[in-house]
C-alpha cells in the first residue's frame, strides 16, 4: 500500500510540476500541397456525384411519383402508428432482447480490448507487438461486422450465438484501436517517472494508465453500446437473432405494414435516447471524482 501511495504521489506531482508551454503564433500556409489536394480531391467528388445522378439508369422511373410515393410512406410510418400483430409489452420485452445483445458483445469486447490495448498502445509495449496486434484488428475493423456473423453462424448456426460471436469480434477490433490511442494519448513523462521510481508494468497500468485515460475508455464504450444497439436491431432481421429487429423485418418484409414499422422505430428512437442520457449521466459523474 505504502509503494502504491509513492506512485500515486509521483505522478501527481509530476503534473502540477509540469510546465506549460508558452503560446506562439502559428502561421497557416493558405495555398499548400496539402490544401490543394484536398481541394482537388473535394472537386473530383463533387463532379463524380454530379455525373452519377445524371446518368444512372432510373429504368423509366418516374422522380416526382417516387417521391410523393416516399413522403406518403413516411407520413403513414411516422404520424400513423399502430400495433396489430404484437403488443406494447411484447415489443418492449424485444427491446430489451436487443438490448442484452447489444450489452454482452460491448462488455465482452470491452474486457477484451483494454488488455490488448495496451499492448497495442506504443509507450506501453515494444514496437513488434504493437504493430501485430495494430495490424490484426485494422484487417477486423475491415470486415463488415454482418460478415463477421454470417462467417460464425456457419459454425454456431444463425442465431443469436452467432450474432453475439461476431458483433463481439469486430467490437474488440474497434475498442482496441481507440483504447490504445487513448493510452499513447498519455504523458510519457509520468511513465517515465514511475519508471525510475522502481515502478513495474503493471503498477505504471493501475497507478497511471488506467486512471488517466477513464473518462475516454467510458465515452469509446458507449459509443461501441451504441453501434452495437443499432447492429443489433440489423443482425434480428439479417441473422436470425430475434429481438426488435426481427419484428421490424416482419412488419416490413412479410407484413407490410408500414404503421406497424413507426411505432418499432419510435421504440428504437426512444432507448437510444435513454441510452444517450445513461452515457452523458456517467461521464458526468466519472469527471467530478
Amino acid at each position: 500500500m505504502e509503494m502504491e501511495e509513492s506512485f500515486k504521489r509521483i505522478a501527481i506531482e509530476y503534473k502540477q510540476n509540469a510546465q506549460t508551454p508558452a503560446l506562439t503564433k502559428i502561421k497557416v500556409k493558405t495555398f499548400s500541397k496539402e490544401t490543394i489536394m484536398l481541394q482537388l480531391t473535394m472537386l473530383v467528388l463533387v463532379i463524380a456525384t454530379v455525373y452519377g445522378f445524371l446518368t444512372f439508369d432510373y429504368k423509366q422511373l418516374e422522380f416526382s411519383k417516387a417521391l410523393a410515393s416516399a413522403l406518403q410512406s413516411a407520413k403513414t410510418m411516422l404520424f400513423e402508428p399502430h400495433l396489430q400483430h404484437f403488443t406494447v409489452a411484447e415489443a418492449i420485452y424485444q427491446v430489451f432482447v436487443t438490448m442484452g445483445l447489444a450489452f454482452l458483445t460491448t462488455l465482452f469486447g470491452a474486457v477484451i480490448a483494454v488488455f490488448l490495448g495496451l499492448l497495442a498502445a506504443r509507450n506501453l509495449s515494444t514496437k513488434s507487438i504493437s504493430n501485430v496486434i495494430k495490424w490484426i484488428v485494422a484487417f477486423i475493423r475491415a470486415v463488415p461486422t454482418v460478415l463477421w456473423v454470417l462467417i460464425f453462424s456457419v459454425a454456431a448456426g444463425l442465431g443469436s450465438v452467432a450474432a453475439v460471436i461476431g458483433m463481439t469480434f469486430h467490437s474488440v477490433g474497434y475498442l482496441i484501436k481507440a483504447y490504445a490511442e487513448a493510452f499513447e494519448e498519455l504523458d510519457n513523462g509520468v511513465i517515465e517517472a514511475l519508471r525510475s521510481s522502481g515502478a513495474n508494468w503493471w503498477q505504471i497500468v493501475s497507478q497511471a494508465v488506467l486512471p488517466s485515460t477513464t473518462t475516454y475508455l467510458i465515452s469509446w464504450t458507449f459509443l461501441r453500446f451504441e453501434i452495437n444497439f443499432a447492429v443489433a436491431v440489423a443482425m434480428g432481421a439479417a441473422a436470425g437473432a430475434g429481438g426488435i429487429g426481427y419484428d421490424m423485418f416482419m412488419a416490413s418484409a412479410y407484413y407490410y405494414d408500414l404503421r406497424e414499422v413507426g411505432v418499432i422505430t419510435y421504440f428504437i428512437l426512444a432507448f437510444a435516447i435513454v441510452l444517450e442520457v445513461i452515457a452523458s449521466r456517467i461521464k458526468q459523474n466519472v469527471k467530478s471524482r
